[in-house]
């Protein structure tokens, strides 16, 4: 299978959003203007594919929300109003939970054999591959993400995703275990039943991915509810479904809100499983709901506050660039970002200049404008909640090499920030910012280096770069953090399992790993009379 990096191919990204209620500039003071970006900022390109579908899916049929309510979902670029989405609530939840459970208890889909739900899986894929721009162009549309970064890398990503958990669905089964006496012992790996499933904003297919691919290969049904700023991709996805002959009921789409729907599937009776990715304090809420419910097990993947470590032997262009990439990478807006970069104090210098020449080279416009790095800030909350930690960051001492403050004149868009001389006890170095703003620390030796980036509350995801085999091993075995990339960064494949350490989440996601979320263990025991052997 082909491993993707991310930032691998990352252009085109940014458009416009009105800031109307938020003011246009912030005046701290600094000549702002000294720190500008490449900006290639026009008038928003009109995007190629038109809107279809915005209704909940709920037994196989697209339909209004029980109350007629509906939502806007808005353009980041500009502000301004895509489509009204249907907002479902709890009566909604109710129904799609009963439909999911008609379809687990009594409809074909756990009783197909493992065979038959590959063929559906894998007619997804292609289906999804056929309609690959179209898709990437919804979610550029809805989130802000570059086009070629949408179309080039994450659609296809989504389309192995499915595949790979395809080739899983005839592959799952239990053991024979030997006892201490005349049994046959074996155990069953059965599906959960109904699964509750959240996913967030900032990457809405790779999320739905990562959880309707292996709920559904290992038989299970569904019930998901999209993020409120960007439901219309999974909308069209999970019509391409249906093409694909999944049966009614087996996968339910509700878009709304947090409050109402989302409490809705975590506290309902009839689930069985969540899922849920997004912020910490969310995660919270969501495991407290599941166990004052029925005590459903939680898949928790949740935030970061990821440091990359740059030795005095690194190769520092090398380092410099995936530093950049790895915070930078999605407007930031990325859950394992690189947002704590500490750097040996002997090539520290050389490190900031060169991280700050990078950011002066992004170039944020358009997301479908063909070329730019970097797009807008999902919404005016974000935008607005960036740029106070940027604020923050100066009022604390940190030296603003780059950016610092928002670019044009409409849009959500932010330059790229680069701060020197960060303290460890600086908001910007503690909080997860979820946005376009690098933290380069300083340090001396390895032992002290380990317990600063391990002084956290986060433990999603690290970076390390160095030449000495040593060196590497030592951090990787002393980081606590899911995931530790050597020499390299944003590096995901279908395979490689992904999740956190403390309060960065519960579980893993992608990979065999994940199908565990899905299957419950249950051990068969019967007696052998007159066994020719045990």
């Amino acid at each position: 299978m082909a491993t993707q990096k991310l930032s691998s191919l990352l252009s085109v990204s940014t458009t416009s959003a009105s800031l109307r209620s938020l003011g246009r500039h912030f005046s701290w003071g600094r000549g702002i203007n000294r720190f500008s970006t490449s900006v290639a900022i026009e008038e928003p390109i009109t995007p190629p594919v038109q809107i279809d579908h915005t209704q909940l899916l709920i037994d196989g049929k697209f339909v209004d929300a029980a109350s007629g309510k509906t939502f806007p979902t808005l353009d980041p670029r500009t502000g301004e109003v895509i489509a009204h989405v249907s907002e479902g609530d709890s009566e909604d939840v109710n129904r799609a939970v009963s439909a999911a459970r008609k379809a687990f208890d009594e409809g074909p889909w756990p009783k197909m054999t493992p065979y038959e739900r590959s063929r559906i899986l894998f007619r997804f894929a292609d289906l999804l591959e056929k309609h690959n721009d179209e898709v990437a162009a919804l979610e550029t549309w809805d989130n802000g993400k570059p086009y070629e970064q949408a179309a080039n890398v994450e659609i296809p990503m989504v389309i192995r995703l499915f595949r790979y958990y395809a080739g899983w669905a005839d592959k799952i089964h239990g053991l024979t275990v030997p006892a201490d006496g005349p049994y046959h012992v074996q155990t069953l790996h059965e599906p959960i039943g109904v699964a509750g499933q959240i996913v967030p904003w900032n990457f809405p297919l790779l999320m739905y991915a990562w959880k309707v691919g292996p709920a559904l290969a290992c038989g299970n049904t569904i019930v998901l509810k999209t993020a409120e700023q960007t439901p219309l991709s999974a909308i069209y996805v999970s019509k391409l479904f249906l093409e694909a002959g999944l049966p009614p009921g087996v996968l339910n789409l509700i878009s709304g809100f947090g409050p109402t729907a989302g409490a809705a599937i975590c506290s309902h009776m009839d689930v069985d499983k969540l899922a849920f990715t997004g912020s910490t304090n969310t995660g919270k809420i969501v495991l407290e709901l599941a166990s004052k419910s029925n005590l459903k097990p939680v898949t928790l993947e949740l935030g970061g506050k990821s440091p990359i470590i740059v030795c005095e032997d690194a190769d520092i262009d090398l380092a410099v660039e995936h530093a950049h990439s790895a915070l930078f990478f999605n407007q930031g807006q990325c859950c394992c970002a690189g947002s704590r970069t500490f750097v040996h104090e002997r090539v520290y210098d050389e490190f900031v200049e060169k991280a700050k020449a990078r950011a002066l080279k992004r170039v944020v416009g358009d997301p479908f404008k063909k070329g730019v790095e970097q797009g807008p800030q999902i919404d005016a909350v974000q935008f607005k909640k960036i740029l106070n930690y940027i604020k923050s960051g100066i009022e604390s001492g940190a030296t603003l090499e780059s950016g610092g403050d928002s670019v044009g004149s409409k849009g959500y868009y932010i330059q790229p920030t680069v701060f020197s001389n960060v303290q460890d006890d600086m908001l910007i170095a503690k909080d997860e910012i979820f946005g376009p703003v690098q933290s380069i620390l300083k340090f001396q030796t390895l032992d002290e280096v380990i317990r600063r980036a391990n002084a956290s509350r986060y433990g999603l995801a690290a970076g390390v770069f160095t030449k000495n085999i040593n060196t590497a091993n030592t951090l990787t075995r002393a980081l606590k953090a899911g995931t530790i990339w050597i020499n390299c960064y944003i590096v995901f494949d279908a395979a490689i399992p992904f999740g956190g350490y403390k309060m960065s989440g519960h579980g893993r996601e992608k990979g065999i790993y994940s199908l565990s979320n899905y299957l419950q263990v249950k051990a068969v025991v019967t007696p052998l009379e007159n066994p020719a052997w045990l």
